[in-house]
């Protein structure tokens, strides 16, 4: 799939010019502008304990205000001439805002006022960039997990220390109990515990033997062993990871968009409406030059959208902070924002609301069969199944892993089954319709387990089916559990299989599923996406394969499994690292959490503008009771936001 359609699906949300939007774009001049701020707050608390020097006081108080606001007026003046130069308008920004408002301040003498506007105003900007730092921390902390050296094992048989970025496909590497597992591979000798919680989530280590797969950056345990490289460093899950990372800072909800847009309409609105305002009190009200003056300085620090700017982002960072730290990750917060507005959730059935492989689910033997005799029956198949390749004899073997095995030579028929001879008896493993001398019995248990999605293998002779077994790819607890929760939320819940719609449906009925769609070809699950979207309105699609890029592409929002293919990561939107829906169903509750949080924000922050622009007009509002109430309102707003930081229940 190509990964140029994809951004062109999510143009709405990331087409903006994020350098205009980028609210962590300001560093405030880094540790020289903290240093400043403080020596500015300490010159403003001497200035309090000044009571008899005016001359002194007020000095200290322009000292905080310079001081504390050095980067707050270089930004107010710098970045409003370059904006307006860029867009060939007028578009000023929050800080000059303020700026004029300290100033207007100082005009009428209130040094005090003025330097506590600053103070307050620069002091939430610092928390506001602490607070869009802390819940940044979790995501981009992956940055300095990444490996940096591995034990490559030459042709000669000795070790050599290298470069990661050097390692090839095929090469061999040597990983000794703590080191950190080099890049993605396969065990080919030896056997650890791992530490993959950096992938994953999962916190409790995984025992990985011969033949299983280890990623970059995980961390080895006890054990030592041996591994092969299986792909490229760039091209590792931990690489996806990272790119992933890079998507997230740039990408932003459409709320915070808006919001950036809005900022320098409504600042200049704000600028305009104070002449007017001044003239009202003067000729209409009749507050009298100085009066009308002084409340227009609050009405410019009342209406200022310093709290309405903080409203979304520090939220949608804190909010995709939690969902990374248990191996959620999003590739912006345009996406998260998106999943509240879910309506209906397709899911791919195998490896993503199934385990992905077949497990033995039941055994049944006829009655007249002894129990002595089946011992020796199971015996017989899976010394016959061991001399098979056939998936579903995988199964069958590590289902009765312990049994006893006979000697005997099973020869493979040809779209029926096995065939050996043992005892002088020819046995015979196969599917139902190799038989045709089959008890009623038999038939109406096949029919049952048939029924319930079930692959059903017959075991007898050439002329009689002495049992059966029953096996299934079956459905993980949490995919039932991630089901209800859906159907409590009132979301319309889809299956996708390309296996036959009787097997989809006995899986479906398990899992509690709305609708099963069955017998789909890989090139219609795209489709189906687009008929749910205008059935029911917003939709995501989960899955894991090359065969379900299509369909994460075409959904609102594409859910890649982390055990996935690349090309599956690739196009979606956010990857769960851990196969597991119930972190999707908990991503949900955020998403839900964020959009009600955001909202919170929004009318709590317009609320205080109205109240603080009414009190003014009544002439009940004081400058600094007006400075702490504003300034506090976005503090309020701020760490409302960091408390999607902890976990949503």
């Amino acid at each position: 799939m190509n990964k140029e359609k994809h951004n062109r699906k999510h143009e709405g949300h990331e087409g903006h010019d994020h350098s205009e939007h980028d609210h962590s774009g300001h560093s405030h001049g880094g540790k020289s502008a903290v240093v400043l701020f403080f020596l500015g707050l300490v010159a403003y608390i001497v200035g309090l304990f000044i009571k008899d020097n005016d001359i002194i006081r007020n000095v200290l108080n322009i000292s905080a205000l310079v001081l504390s606001g050095y980067h707050i007026i270089i930004e107010g003046v710098t970045d409003t001439i370059k904006a307006s130069i860029k867009a060939r308008r007028f578009k000023p920004n929050i800080h000059l805002l303020m700026l004029v408002a300290a100033v207007g301040a100082m005009i009428i003498a209130e040094y005090r006022e003025a330097a506590l506007l600053i103070l307050i105003f620069a002091g939430a900007h610092f928390l506001e960039e602490y607070a869009e730092g802390r819940s940044k921390k979790e995501i981009t902390n992956l940055l300095k997990l990444n490996p940096t050296t591995a034990r490559l094992i030459k042709t000669d048989g000795n070790i050599e220390i290298v470069d990661v970025s050097v390692l090839k496909i095929g090469d061999k590497l040597q990983v000794l109990n703590g080191d950190q597992v080099p890049t993605d591979g396969i065990i080919y000798e030896g056997q650890s515990v791992i530490d993959q919680s950096v992938i994953t989530g999962e916190s409790i280590p995984v025992d990985k033997k011969v033949g299983d797969s280890v990623f970059g950056s995980t961390i080895n345990g006890t054990g030592a062993f041996k591994m092969e490289v299986t792909k490229d460093n760039k091209d590792t899950v931990f690489a996806k990871i990272v790119e992933l990372v890079s998507q997230t800072q740039s990408n932003i909800s459409k709320t915070a968009v808006f919001i950036k847009k809005l900022e320098p309409i409504y600042v200049t609105v704000i600028f305009l409406l104070a002449p007017l305002f001044y003239l009202l009190g003067l000729y209409v009200f009749n507050w009298g030059q100085t009066d009308s003056f002084y409340r227009t300085m609050v009405f410019l620090i009342g209406a200022s959208p310093c709290a309405l700017a903080a409203t979304d982002i520090p939220a949608t960072l804190s909010a995709i902070s939690n969902l990374a730290k248990r191996g959620v990750l999003f590739k912006g917060g345009s996406y998260l924002s998106n999943l509240s507005d879910l309506k209906a959730v397709a899911f791919d059935k195998t490896g993503t609301l199934t385990q992905g492989r077949p497990v033995v689910t039941d055994v049944f033997f006829e009655s007249k069969v002894t129990s002595e005799d089946q011992e020796l029956y199971l015996d017989i198949l899976v010394s016959m199944e061991k001399q098979s390749n056939h998936p579903l004899a995988d199964a069958i073997i590590k289902h009765f892993n312990n049994r006893k095995l006979v000697k005997l030579t099973a020869g493979n028929i040809v779209g029926v089954g096995l065939a050996a001879t043992y005892m002088d008896v020819s046995y015979h493993v196969g599917k139902p319709s190799s038989y045709k001398n089959v008890s009623q019995e038999i038939v109406k248990q096949t029919e049952n387990y048939e029924y319930n999605g079930k692959t059903v293998i017959y075991f007898g002779t050439d002329e009689k089916v002495y049992g059966l077994i029953a096996i299934q790819d079956i459905p993980k607890e949490t995919s039932k559990e991630a089901i209800e929760y859906f159907k409590t939320q009132n979301i319309h819940t889809v299956m996708i299989t390309g296996d036959a719609k009787r097997t989809g449906e006995a899986i479906g009925r398990q899992l509690g599923i709305d609708e099963v769609k069955g017998n789909v070809l890989p090139e219609d699950k795209s489709k189906i996406i687009t008929e749910l979207k205008g059935l029911y309105g917003t939709t995501a699609m989960l899955g894991d394969g090359v065969n379900d890029a299509p369909a994460l592409v075409a959904a609102d929002i594409g859910i890649a499994m982390g055990e996935g293919t690349d090309i599956a990561i690739d196009v979606a939107d956010a990857v769960l690292m851990k196969n597991d829906l119930n972190k999707f169903a908990y991503t949900h509750r955020v998403s839900k959490k964020l959009r009600s949080l955001v909202w919170q924000n929004i009318i709590f922050s317009m609320l205080v503008v109205l109240f603080l622009i009414s009190m003014n007009i009544l002439g009940m509002m004081d400058m600094g009771y007006a400075v702490l109430i504003h300034e506090g309102s976005t503090l309020v707003v701020i760490l409302n936001g960091l408390r999607l930081l902890r976990e949503v229940k």
